[in-house]
This record gives structure tokens, C-alpha cells and sequence, in this order.
């Protein structure tokens, strides 16, 4: 209960909001966990019977080797991301960052679009990894980036194939892909989240130069790709603001900083309540 206390007294005496975010933000808005092979199969038994793991799967090697299994998968999730409601903690953090003189930040390693969807402003959104909801060429023609608004998948259940036809490049007409960053990735156009960063990179300058009060909300972030964890632990360690970790496996912080050992939704709804 005390670091409860601890971790709301720094909410509100904060001027801005970082809010970090990993796989285990959407878990709570029913989205599958990819936690270890056991967790990935549960979500895609299909793959499960060719023995492939998430890594094997998440390669962009697929789109040249079998793309109809490739777009299976990403477009399996790009269907269920569309058709996925934010859990209400989304809504909850977004109030309380709007309500910050300084304003909020969100740095996420998620492709799938959940925060837009519940409202959080796309100029105050990094995307370390990409997004789903955008496409590129799979040969690499140009460094183009488009949405992906106007593309509807089918996907065979049975066989876990999707149906023809598939994404095209707007440019040389061969196949499409996400703009993801997938494992073994040479071909990834980081240009749409290069741009992101710049952009948090000016609001990190405003705050250190105003000597802003930061609290950083990281919840649902792991250790295996610790991309999102190093950006909130470095922006807080420039501003000396307060760190609150909310995850309910890998909640160890470094003294001076707040775990909560729970899932996101249940960590935001307690802050509040102790707020």
C-alpha cells in the first residue's frame, strides 16, 4: 500500500506523463500474450503444428518463402487489432497525462495501434518497432510508407493461409508488407519512426530545460527486448523524475523507483482509486 502512495504522490506532483508501454499494455483488452512458445501457440494453434515460434514466425524472410503464410499471421492481427477495444486504463492514463502542464508522452514497442485508437494524440506517440496499421514494399523499391486503411485480409482458418490477393507495393506492384521491425530485419523503413523520436526528442528538450517534474508510467515492458525499459529509465535518470514499473512478472526497480506486481489495467485502476 505504501508504494501505491508513493507511486500516486508522484503522479500528481508531476508536470508531464511518460507513459512506456510493451506487450503486456493489451493483454487486458483480451489481445494474445506471445510470452514463450506455450503463450504464441495458444494464440495461433496452426503455426503451433509447423513447430514455429514467435521469432521463427516474426521474419521477414516468410514474405519471399510462403507469403501467403506470412500474411496469415500479420493479417490475422491486423484483424483482430482492428477489432480490439482499448481497455478502459487506456482512457484513464490519457485524462490524467491531458491534465500535466507539461502534457504526455507515450513510448511503445506495440504495433497495434491501441493507443491511437483510444484517443492519445499521434504527434505524442513513439513507435519503436513500427505499426501494423501501415504498410511497405517487401523488396525494398523505395523508403514509402503508406496506411493501411484501404486493405481488408481474409485468412483461410483451416489451412492459415490468406486469401489472394494480397498487399501490393502502391510503387512497383510487388508484394507488400508491414512496417514492422520483424526479427533478422534488414528491410525495415524506420523513416516513420525516426520521425516519432525527433519529435520526443524536442519534448525530452523542454522538459530538462524547464526543470520539469516527470513521472514515468511503464507497464507491461519485459526484459527480453528491453527497448521501452531504457527509454523511460534514461529520460528519467536527465529529469530525476519517478519511475513506477507495473508488471506482474518483472517488477524489480532500482532503488528509489516504484514496482507494482500486477497487470496494467489492475495498476492504473489502483492508482486512481489511491488518488
Amino acid at each position: 500500500m505504501e508504494h501505491l502512495r508513493q507511486a500516486a504522490a508522484a503522479i500528481k506532483a508531476a508536470d508531464a506523463l511518460l507513459i512506456t508501454a510493451g506487450a503486456g499494455m493489451g493483454v487486458d483488452s483480451g489481445l494474445p500474450d506471445f510470452r514463450g512458445n506455450q503463450g504464441f501457440w495458444r494464440a495461433y494453434p496452426a503455426i503451433a503444428k509447423l513447430g514455429l515460434s514467435f521469432s521463427a514466425m516474426a521474419n521477414p524472410d516468410w514474405f519471399s518463402v510462403n507469403p501467403r503464410l506470412a500474411w496469415a499471421f500479420y493479417g490475422h492481427r491486423l484483424n483482430l487489432y482492428r477489432a480490439t477495444r482499448p481497455h478502459v486504463g487506456f482512457n484513464q492514463l490519457l485524462a490524467l497525462g491531458q491534465a500535466k502542464a507539461h502534457g504526455y508522452y507515450v513510448y511503445t514497442s506495440n504495433v497495434d495501434g491501441q493507443f491511437q485508437r483510444a484517443g492519445f494524440a499521434a504527434d505524442r506517440l513513439v513507435e519503436c518497432h513500427g505499426s501494423i496499421h501501415h504498410f511497405q514494399c517487401s523488396v525494398a523499391c523505395s523508403d514509402a510508407i503508406w496506411a493501411a486503411d484501404e486493405t481488408t485480409m481474409t485468412i483461410d482458418e483451416e489451412t492459415f493461409l490468406a486469401q489472394e490477393p494480397l498487399p501490393q507495393c502502391r510503387h512497383c506492384s510487388a508484394l507488400a508488407r508491414p512496417n514492422i521491425l520483424m526479427f533478422n530485419d534488414w528491410q525495415w523503413h524506420p523513416t516513420r519512426s525516426d520521425s516519432q523520436l525527433q519529435q520526443f526528442s524536442v519534448w525530452q528538450d523542454q522538459l530538462i530545460k524547464s526543470s520539469a517534474k516527470l513521472a514515468v508510467i511503464e507497464l507491461g515492458a519485459g526484459n527480453a527486448i528491453p527497448t521501452v525499459r531504457h527509454a523511460g529509465e534514461q529520460l528519467r535518470r536527465k529529469t530525476g523524475g519517478t519511475l513506477i514499473r507495473i508488471n506482474p512478472r518483472e517488477w524489480d526497480v532500482r532503488p528509489g523507483q516504484i514496482s507494482l506486481p500486477c497487470g496494467a489495467a489492475e495498476g492504473i485502476r489502483k492508482l486512481l482509486d489511491c488518488m
